[in-house]
């Protein structure tokens, strides 16, 4: 897979580039805003590596005019900046993730693969299910209108769920999908993050939305009583 660096400062961009093809990946790196748009409209890419502070052009114009031109490649932003309107403001611009600096490699390559798993449809930005409703952009859970504080983890799984309701999700996938780890049989990773979300968003109500399938995983779905 082939992806899109645009950093300017130069220690950085070569050690994302130097790492991303160390972990398989074909990589192309512009220092600009200018060049990256140029080989983000021109190029073919699987997905692109953005910081927002760029000499040229900035990352959120970079983006906004990405989308304009049509393309739907997945953006993942990097950013010193860490308060919700700018990260709302990237996402809402289209991008598929954001990364505060600094971070550890290992997180960003995570990320990376997370985004490409999930390909290059653009996702809701709400996901409902009966009064439990997730706002993806401002990373925030509500039932009953009730606000629920989720973990990073935690709401990841939830999303993951909502995403997929109505269908059973072996602890396999959720596993890779959520801690992007190889399954372990003997971990009980899943089930205690599954206990402490139930006790979040199922315990204080009446009706449950999150059920067992016996050897086979969970489902969230709305059950007749």
């Amino acid at each position: 897979m082939k992806i899109l660096i645009v950093e300017d400062e130069p220690k950085t961009g070569e050690y994302l580039r130097k790492g991303l093809q160390e972990a398989g990946f074909s990589v192309d790196l512009a220092r600009n805003g200018v060049d990256g748009l140029h080989l983000a409209t021109t190029g073919q890419y699987d997905l692109i590596v953005l910081d927002v502070m760029l000499p040229g052009l900035a990352g959120w114009d970079v983006l906004e005019r990405i989308r304009r031109s049509g393309r739907d490649l997945p953006v993942l932003f990097l950013t010193a900046k860490d308060n919700v309107e700018d990260r709302v403001r990237g996402l809402e611009l289209g991008a598929d993730d954001y990364l505060v600096k600094p971070f550890a490699f290992s997180e960003l390559l995570a990320r990376i693969r997370t985004v490409l798993r999930r390909g290059r449809t653009r996702e809701q930005a709400t996901l409902t299910l009966a009064d439990l409703e997730l706002d993806v952009l401002r990373r925030r859970a509500t039932r009953e209108g009730r606000r629920i504080d989720l973990t990073p983890k935690e709401f990841s799984l939830l999303e993951l769920l909502l995403r997929r309701q109505g269908e059973v999700l072996p602890r396999s996938l959720i596993a890779s999908q959520v801690w992007d780890m190889n399954f372990d049989s003997d971990s009980n990773v899943v089930e205690v993050a599954v206990r402490r979300l139930r006790a979040k968003v199922d315990d204080p109500f009446d009706i449950k939305l999150i059920h067992t399938v016996r050897g086979m995983g969970y489902v969230l779905e709305l059950r007749n009583p």
